[in-house]
């Protein structure tokens, strides 16, 4: 079979559920559009001879059986979900790149040794609840009910009503994950690096550490006119002192540290009054742990001491704080030999994620592990989120040399 044809036929196909006129798609978990996407893939599941079927809360397997070894089984997947007004290729394409390597296995090679199976994941975003990786984290028995029944949408729609709506519920009984010898996960990197540095294949070593603030100080409102600079106490003018020393240490430190100050909030924003309190956020991500923790002591360090040179008051509130996760050494060794065997030595490199992934969840129970394809400028989360169809070929071909290696070979 043809993996170009195949994957673009599969791209056009499922692109149409939720698909926007101007590009892209919204596929909301337990919307219309999402029902539709998953139930189409479950046909075309059972029309090429995958064992097929959703969990209680909509997760989709695909199994092809294993002929020597059928209790070892060899995964491969993504979530099937989307942001609001997001790309065809954030999370879609590691599902039907998965299928299409799948595909491309048992008409070249026939049945596998161990079984292989197409996970298609339920949720990962938290784009219409204010949840996510929900597929994840049920298909680790690691949330239910309690998490989410009182939740809804921005349209007042709880959660449940709408789970039960397209015909799922809660999960009655614990899945068993311990026949699963490998997950790997395909993606758009979501960032320049492949781009920039004229890759083709990016191999992760492992997701980055965020840790998130929300942070409020509280100065003294006053007339813009009448109040001298030297009497003011301006919360405003503290936020920008903490934002541009901690961006000047963040680049001094260097990659692979990000630092981001994505919202903030003056009070009482307006044009002629000294704004008396802010309130802001920070993002901070790396991949080594004690790095993390330790540009996290100068964080706080910088916030209480120009707090205390601006005349403000502080609160800090790390509410987010999520450890590096590192992908299975053997599994980055044989994506690695892949990479090298389908795109030579010099088109990958190894990397670790900036973003977050369902493969987090995986790697503290399964061995896991990832491999990226670039993104167009860098652009993901978008309409205009895309990646030439070379590179997602060479992706698939590099799935399909890594599924062969795990399934297939003794």
């Amino acid at each position: 079979m043809d993996i170009r044809s195949s994957f673009e036929a599969l791209d056009k196909q499922f692109t149409s559920f939720g698909g926007l006129t101007g590009g892209g798609i919204t596929r909301l978990l337990y919307s219309k559009e999402w029902s539709n996407a998953v139930r189409a893939l479950k046909e075309t599941l059972d029309k090429e001879g995958f064992e097929a079927q959703f969990d209680d809360i909509g997760n989709l397997r695909g199994r092809i059986e294993g002929s020597k070894y059928p209790e070892e089984t060899i995964m491969s997947g993504s979530h099937i979900d989307t942001v609001v007004e997001g790309g065809h290729l954030d999370g879609q394409f590691g599902v039907l790149a998965a299928l299409v390597a799948m595909q491309s296995l048992k008409a070249e090679y026939g049945q596998p040794l161990r079984s292989l199976e197409i996970l298609a994941l339920a949720e990962e975003e938290g784009s219409r609840f204010p949840f996510a990786f929900w597929g994840s984290k049920n298909f680790f028995n690691l949330a239910g009910k309690d998490d989410v029944d009182t939740i809804a949408d921005a349209e007042g729609i709880q959660f449940k009503d709408a789970m039960r709506e397209v015909g799922f519920d809660y999960r009655t009984e614990d899945n068993d994950y311990s026949r699963i010898k490998a997950f790997i996960e395909v993606h758009i990197e979501q960032g320049k690096v492949l781009e920039t540095e004229q890759k083709s294949i990016g191999v992760v070593n492992g997701i980055v550490g965020q840790k998130r603030y929300t942070v409020n100080l509280k100065g003294e409102a006053n007339h813009a006119g009448t109040t001298p600079m030297g009497l003011r106490k301006d919360a405003v003018i503290a936020f920008s002192k903490i934002a541009t020393q901690l961006t000047e240490r963040a680049r001094e430190l260097g990659n692979p540290l990000v630092l981001t100050f994505g919202r903030v909030d003056p009070v009482p924003n307006t044009v002629n009054v000294v704004p008396g309190e802010v309130t802001f956020s920070i993002d901070c991500r790396h991949i080594d742990q004690d790095a993390l923790n330790q540009f996290a002591e100068e964080i706080d360090a910088c916030i209480k001491r120009v707090s205390e040179e601006e005349g403000v008051e502080h609160d800090i509130d790390l509410w987010m704080d999520e450890a590096p996760t590192l992908m299975n050494e053997d599994l980055v060794k044989t994506i690695e030999r892949a990479a090298e065997t389908v795109v030579g030595k010099s088109d990958w490199k190894l990397m670790s994620s900036g973003a977050g992934h369902d493969s987090q969840i995986f790697a503290h129970y399964v061995p896991t592990s990832m491999l990226f394809v670039p993104s167009i400028n860098g652009v993901s989360h978008n309409v205009e989120e895309e990646t030439n169809v070379e590179d997602l070929v060479k992706g698939i071909e590099v799935l399909k040399q890594v599924l062969y290696e795990l399934a297939y070979k003794e």
